[in-house]
């Protein structure tokens, strides 16, 4: 327990400061998660879940700050940073490290005036702010699906998040424009952020959500991140989640998604660039009639260390799953990929597939895949598999008799096989700026939006 003594030490000395600049409902399951935290703490390699993921490392260094007391940061992102998607209307907002930024007066006033205001009754803003004004519809979803007592990093991060982010779309209320939350890592020393989200779908409800992390500063950043995603009978989100941060990045992210009957889910995961990344997903189906659809494209080189674990839980009978990882791996990369469908006694006519897709560029890179099927139910369609290999030396050896260089048959036959997951991308305009983002990825180029100050 030397890694956990720290954080336990921490949240003892400091208790009374991150329940005073935090919420009563965020303070309410503070001490259940702390509890479970001691009883629990990191889960090893022993653990299932994490045997490829070095866990208790990864929070041992004691160096890191966190920002307590809710110090201002001095950055002023809508004036700075522009994470612009050509000819995709889209209402921006910030998250600086694991508070929500507030517009300005003016802020607010230009964004009402523009395409990107939202239709009334949604709300996009602070979790802290939202619990302390509406705290009984907090309540009832806020550390709900995502159980302190079943892992030890959201333990961590439901005892020390003091803020987070806030989605919530009223029943029958339809989201054309898509909402981007830009999450900026930003600090002037190595940092430690915990970050909440929480995204409620009403009943027939319909949103787009694009996340984007960016690291601002030449720092370490070690992230835990929570993410409740409620979604109503009848309702549809597309959650976009693409990490571009990098080589100095730790981020453990775990997602927690209930669909009700007839719901849509369909979740994107892409890393473009990062450090260290650990990313779970959850999802429950727990009405009839619902469907979901996991995509995930992974892109590493260097030494850095890409794991997804997924579990797809089927309770109820006639739900439809759809599941896509696909890795390029350069270098000394190291991959992983977990998944588990669940088909429970009763959960009759599901229908699911599972597939994990893997391209070695290097023979040092190392990949680590295991699909999971584990069936209950009578009358299913499900089917899982994957795949490890290398670049077709054939093809590479025709392309070069066409005067195609080394460098650019890689490439090529790289981008081409990824592109099947981004041509899954329903969104025309995002779509296109994904090919070209992962096609600089490819030539080694580190991304840079356009006319943003922060990125060098």
């Amino acid at each position: 327990m030397q890694s956990e003594k720290q954080y336990i030490d921490l949240f003892n000395a400091q208790r009374g400061a991150i329940e005073k600049h935090s919420a009563d409902v965020m303070n309410a399951v503070r001490q259940r998660a702390f509890d479970d935290f001691c009883r629990i703490g990191f889960p090893t390699k022993k653990v299932e879940r994490y045997r490829y993921t070095d866990v208790p490392s990864l929070f041992a260094p004691e160096d890191y700050g966190l920002n307590i007391y809710r110090l201002n940061i001095p950055v002023n992102p809508y004036q700075a940073f522009r994470c612009d998607v050509p000819n995709l209307t889209v209402s921006p907002y910030f998250v600086i490290n694991d508070s929500f930024y507030k517009k300005t007066e003016g802020e607010e006033q230009a964004s009402s005036k523009r395409k990107d205001y939202l239709p009334e009754g949604v709300i996009v803003g602070s979790l802290r702010d939202e619990a302390s004004k509406n705290p009984h519809f907090i309540e009832k979803f806020y550390a709900r699906i995502a159980k302190t007592s079943d892992d030890g990093v959201t333990a961590l991060n439901t005892m020390l998040a003091q803020d987070g982010l806030l989605v919530y779309v009223p029943r029958c209320v339809r989201v054309d424009n898509v909402i981007q939350v830009i999450n900026i890592l930003r600090s002037d020393v190595d940092l430690m952020i915990n970050r909440r989200v929480l995204i409620v779908i009403e009943e027939g409800a319909e949103v787009k959500l694009l996340f984007c992390d960016h690291a601002v500063d030449d720092r370490r950043f070690l992230t835990t991140q929570v993410i409740e995603t409620y979604v109503g009978e009848r309702a549809s989100v597309e959650l976009y989640c693409m990490e571009e941060t990098h080589y100095k990045n730790v981020r453990v992210s775990n997602l927690y998604i209930e669909q009700q009957r007839d719901s849509r889910v369909v979740h994107h995961s892409l890393t473009l660039h990062n450090g260290i990344t650990r990313n779970r997903t959850d999802l429950m189906f727990k009405g009839e009639g619902a469907e979901c659809v996991l995509n995930g494209c992974v892109i590493a080189d260097r030494e850095q260390h890409v794991d997804n674990n997924t579990l797809i839980d089927h309770q109820v009978p006639n739900c439809q799953s759809r599941e896509l990882y696909k890795y390029v791996l350069d270098e000394k990369a190291v991959g992983a990929f977990a998944g588990r469908v669940l088909v429970r006694e009763g959960a009759d006519k599901t229908s699911s597939q599972e597939t994990n897709q893997n391209l070695l560029a290097t023979s040092e890179a190392r990949m680590f895949t295991q699909p999971e099927l584990e069936i209950y139910a009578d009358d299913v369609k499900c089917a899982h598999g994957s795949t490890v290999g290398q670049l077709n030396d054939a093809a590479l050896f025709y392309m070069r008799q066409r005067g195609i260089s080394l460098e650019e048959a890689k490439l090529l036959l790289e981008f081409a096989f990824v592109g099947e997951i981004i041509d899954k991308i329903t969104l025309t305009p995002l779509r296109d700026r994904l090919r070209y983002l992962v096609e600089k990825r490819f030539r080694g180029e580190f991304n840079k939006c356009g006319d943003c100050k922060f990125c060098k």
